[in-house]
Order: C-alpha cells, then sequence, then structure tokens
C-alpha cells in the first residue's frame, strides 16, 4: 500500500513538472562530492570519499549502458560553511550539477542543504550524522543517508547504562554534530536509567586535550562519553590513554569508526564498543567490494565510504528509472524504493528524510584476537532500522509535523 501510493504521488510529480520519459538535462546526470579534502575530517572521508563516487558511477555505467552521460566533480569545502555554500550555489548554477553527496561536517551538510533547497535539486548527506538534518532543519531535498547521531549515541548510551554504568561526563565539540551527540546520548542514558554529571564544550581542532580530559576525570563519571569525530577524538583517546584515564572510566567514541581504529591502533582502542552501519567484513557483498576498494586505495573502506557509493548508485537507478533527473521526481523515487546492497540492509527513506538501515554494536578486538590488519571488530548485536533510528513519532521535523514547508 506504502508502495503504491508512493508512486502514485511519483506520476503526479513527473506530470505537474512537466518531467518526460526521455528529459535528462544536457543529456548528462552532473554529481558532486563536496568532502573535506585537507582538514580533520579528510581521513574519514576526502579522497575515500572520490573513490567510491568514481567507483559507483564507473560500476552503473558498466552495468546498465544508460543513453546519458554521468560526470563527476569534486570540491573541498575546507569545513566552512561559506566556503560550501558558494561551491554549492556555483555547482547548481553554472555547472550543471544535478545531486550533491558527502558534505562531511554538519554546519556544512545544513548550509548545503539551504542551497539545495532553493535551487530544487537534490542532497544526499553520506557524511555528516547531525539529527538536526532531519529535524528542525529537515528539507524535502535531502536525504540523510549513512548515519545519525540517534543511532549511534543511542545504542550506546542505553547498552553501557543498561550494563551497569550508570554515570557519565561529556566532552563535546563545540558545533552541530558534537551537540547532537551529546543530546541524544543523554536522553539514551538517562532513560536506562543514569545520570549525567556535567559536560565541557571545546572548540574543533582543539590544540590540547590534556586539561579537557582531566577535568571530565575528576567528575568520578563512570563513562567519559567523547562526542566528537575525527583528530578530535583521536586526540581524546589518546590523552585518556597517556594520563591512564581509561584505566579507571569507561571511554566511549560516540561517533568514532573503523577509520579512528585504525589510526589508533587496537592497544588503545581494544574493548571500545561502536555503533556502525556498515564494516567490510559483515558479509559476502561487503567483503568483495570493500576488495575493490582497497585494491585502488591501499585501505579497506569505512561506513562513510560505503554510504557514498551506494548513494549515488541508488540516485543513478532511480534516474535509469525515470529516464529524468527532475529533482522532485528522483527524490519521489527514493522514498519509495526499498535499499538491500553492499552497504544497506533494510533500508528505506521516511517522510523526515532519513533513510533508516540495521545498525550493529561493535566491539573492538583486542591485539591477540586479531588475525591481522583490519581485522578489529567483533560483533555483539544487530539492531534493526526501527530500532535504532528516531521514532517518528518524536520527529520535529515540518514535512512529518505539518508545521509548515
Amino acid at each position: 500500500m506504502r508502495n503504491s501510493i508512493l508512486h502514485g504521488l511519483l506520476g503526479l510529480v513527473l506530470l505537474s513538472s512537466g518531467a518526460s520519459a526521455a528529459e535528462i538535462s544536457d543529456g548528462t546526470v552532473k554529481i558532486g562530492v563536496l568532502s573535506d579534502m585537507s582538514g580533520i575530517f579528510s581521513d574519514l572521508s576526502g579522497e575515500g570519499a572520490v573513490t567510491a563516487a568514481r567507483m559507483a558511477v564507473d560500476d552503473f555505467v558498466a552495468a546498465h549502458e544508460p543513453d546519458f552521460k554521468v560526470e563527476l566533480v569534486t570540491a573541498d569545502h575546507q569545513n566552512k560553511t561559506d566556503v560550501a555554500a558558494s561551491r554549492a550555489r556555483e555547482w547548481y548554477d553554472t555547472q550543471g550539477v544535478d545531486m550533491i553527496t558527502d558534505v562531511i561536517n554538519s554546519a556544512v551538510a545544513l548550509a548545503v542543504s539551504e542551497v539545495t533547497r532553493d535551487k530544487n535539486r537534490v542532497l544526499m548527506v553520506t557524511g555528516s550524522g547531525s539529527t538536526a538534518i532531519n529535524n528542525e532543519q529537515c528539507s524535502p531535498n535531502t536525504v540523510f543517508y549513512a548515519w545519525d547521531t540517534y543511532s549511534l549515541a543511542n545504542s550506546l548510551g542505553r547498552t553501557l547504562t543498561d550494563q551497569g554504568y550508570k554515570t557519565w561526563y561529556f566532552v563535546t565539540v563545540d558545533y552541530a554534530l558534537g551537540k547532537a551527540i551529546e543530546y541524544d546520548a543523554t536522553k539514551a542514558v538517562e532513560g536506562a536509567g543514569g545520570k549525567v554529571l556535567g559536560s565541557l564544550h571545546h572548540p574543533m581542532g582543539a590544540s590540547d586535550f590534556a586539561s579537557f580530559m582531566l577535568q571530565a576525570q575528576s567528575s568520578g563519571a563512570q563513562v567519559i562519553g567523547i562526542a566528537n569525530a575525527g583528530a578530535d577524538l583521536h586526540n581524546a583517546i589518546r590523552v585518556a590513554n597517556e594520563f591512564g584515564i581509561n584505566q579507571q572510566q569507561k571511554i566511549v567514541g560516540l561517533s568514532a569508526s573503523m577509520t579512528d581504529v585504525h589510526a589508533l591502533g587496537l592497544a588503545t582502542t581494544q574493548g571500545m564498543l561502536l555503533v556502525e552501519g556498515f564494516y567490510w567484513d559483515q558479509d559476502e557483498p561487503s567483503r568483495a567490494w570493500s576488495a575493490r576498494f582497497q585494491e585502488k586505495t591501499g585501505n579497506k573502506p569505512n561506513m562513510l565510504n560505503a554510504a557514498t557509493y551506494s548513494a549515488i548508485t541508488q540516485y543513478l537507478t532511480s534516474v535509469q528509472t525515470l529516464g529524468s533527473d527532475n529533482a522532485e521526481a528522483v527524490l519521489a523515487d527514493l522514498h519509495g524504493r526499498e535499499i538491500n546492497d553492499m552497504f544497506a540492509r533494510n533500508g528505506r527513506v521516511r517522510a523526515d528524510g532519513q533513510m533508516i538501515h540495521d545498525v550493529y554494536l561493535y566491539q573492538v578486538k583486542t591485539p591477540a584476537q586479531s588475525s591481522g590488519p583490519w581485522d578489529y571488530y567483533r560483533r555483539l548485536e544487530t539492531i534493526p532500522a526501527e530500532r535504532a533510528y528516531q521514532p517518528l513519532s518524536e520527529s520535529r521535523c515540518s514535512l512529518v509535523t505539518g508545521g509548515g514547508a
């Protein structure tokens, strides 16, 4: 019934927008990867995102031989919202870009989402995780594709509190991502009967984490939740290890990923719990695709790399199915499809733009448990999509609440 209604709406969109069965603007579908190519998130995304995007385009063209061209453009947003918004506007206005993806850094993602809505194009966010993207600042033109702070922080906060770690303290980066992580984790901890003793906020790219971590240590909390990402996360965990803080208190990287484990090493991260939506060794399709990615980069892909490949593939599939790159039509088709591929299991795009899918609770292996390079995780639990993500009944998105577009 749901799919029938969505495809009926799709037909109305095509008619009302004037889209025809063969409407590909300029005969070319152009995709922009807007990423951090040189800053603190470049290891998480950057060249890895670009490689994944090129693989997606090449694989789609080879498999489907579409009667339209597919082009890829890339740029470094430098973690500056004005740079990102300006580049997105230029791509849409003068370069014929139809869809932008990645946009790691939540402040950047929110800025590009506004431009995308204004220009009526498509944004598929695979790098950023702030729940503002699908709540207060949701947009009908934005698909929140890879992960969000709710699914990670909720799962970790609930699990650890249920295990008896009842008191928490947060070390939080002072921008959209960190605030969203702390908010969602606090709800999970308190909902499970725990207590948050306090938090401190630090600037992005802080040079010295010793004072922050020592202040967190002095709180006496059983868990210190690190609500940041990239180099900030690495520095916080290194300091905790150097000062022996992790010997008395549990250190949790609330948005940590395999890339972080690889950079820090198993000796530093062993025993840490993480929630991810993708791991290269989770099943045969993931292993096969990841082997190809490693041949090109020398590294296994992380969740964001895999999500970028998946998002572009799904987008191009919708364009080919419709014979049109009309934004409203493609978005309606994306909302109507089920997504099961090398990245996502039981995926679907909800009314708030969130692509929900199963996620996994992992524990980082000890060096003795690892069989070799990249063998980092032991799966503890599969968390179904409907349980992992914020329920629509709690949504603050106007597309769900009816509070205006």
